[in-house]
């Protein structure tokens, strides 16, 4: 029962992290990569503010304050502008196809963090699904460069290690709270970054990057982890984290809704074949 419903909290996470990436290229079209970053992060932070005062939550323990800095700076700070400065150098197709390793990240940083202990056949399965991942991308996208590539992979690295400090975070504080902490603790240096680099010219900023911009904040930002680091604490950081093997496929599908970019027919087999390794780490864990 606390599997299955780490694994519907993780799917709902995973639904509405699949149109972070989309929405951020769209924001991008506004909002230079630096603004984008810290306005959405202080946009939550200023929602989380509200949360916490209105339920009444006392503060962390001092104890965890270091976890709540690891987590602001995986996925408040460094997965978001590591991202959003990815965009600038290639497509979202690509950028959305990077995050199929997001799972290995959060596996490896869930054994040297948190200990956990996944099968042989667990590691077989999530490598497999890893492997395909990087092999479509690799070879079906085009206009990739080494820039935009590495900017990527250090993000999915910033953000494996992020989700295993919340997941851990999150059996001692609920996943809302733990996000809320995260973004109230990086709020002073987002705020003045967002006073840094705010655009000069409001007037010409269009409503579809409005409209991204408080996607990513209220959604990318906020409800998705709570979702999400309830999915990793009820059913296990390395099983749970295996869903996010799908998120390429959301982020691909959004893309092609929103930017109107295209489907390669490949990406069916390809998506059968992540899906059969979700399925097979899910039960090898």
């Amino acid at each position: 029962m606390k599997q299955s419903s780490g694994y519907v909290s993780g799917m709902i996470g995973i639904a509405i992290f699949s149109g972070s990436l989309p929405a951020t290229r769209l924001a991008e079209t506004g909002f230079p990569p630096l603004f984008l970053t810290a306005a959405r992060a202080v946009i939550a932070a200023l929602l989380a503010i509200a949360l916490l005062t209105v339920f009444r939550q006392k503060k962390p323990e001092r104890d965890a304050l270091l976890p709540l800095a690891i987590v602001a700076l995986g996925v408040v700070i460094g997965y978001p502008l590591l991202s959003a400065c990815a965009l600038q150098h290639i497509e979202a197709v690509r950028s959305a196809m990077w995050t199929g390793l997001l799972p290995l990240s959060t596996a490896l940083f869930a054994v040297l963090r948190n200990g956990e202990h996944p099968s042989l056949r667990f590691w077989i399965f999530s490598l497999c699904g890893a492997a395909a991942v990087l092999f479509y991308a690799l070879t079906q996208t085009h206009g990739g460069s080494l820039v935009g590539d590495g900017l990527m992979l250090a993000s999915i690295l910033v953000c494996g290690l992020g989700y295993t400090e919340g997941a851990a975070l999150s059996r001692r504080l609920d996943g809302w709270q733990v996000i809320s902490w995260a973004l109230i603790l990086a709020l002073p240096l987002m705020s003045v970054l967002a006073l840094a680099s705010h655009p000069v010219n409001w007037d010409q900023i269009s409503p579809s990057a409005w409209v991204s911009l408080l996607y990513v904040a209220l959604f990318s930002m906020m409800l998705g982890f709570v979702f999400w680091y309830h999915g990793l604490a009820q059913g296990g950081i390395a099983r749970i984290g295996q869903l996010q093997l799908l998120q390429p496929f959301g982020g691909l599908a959004l893309s092609a809704l929103v930017l109107h970019e295209v489907i390669p027919p490949l990406l069916v087999g390809v998506t059968c074949l992540v899906l059969f390794c979700v399925f097979g780490a899910r039960r090898a864990a």
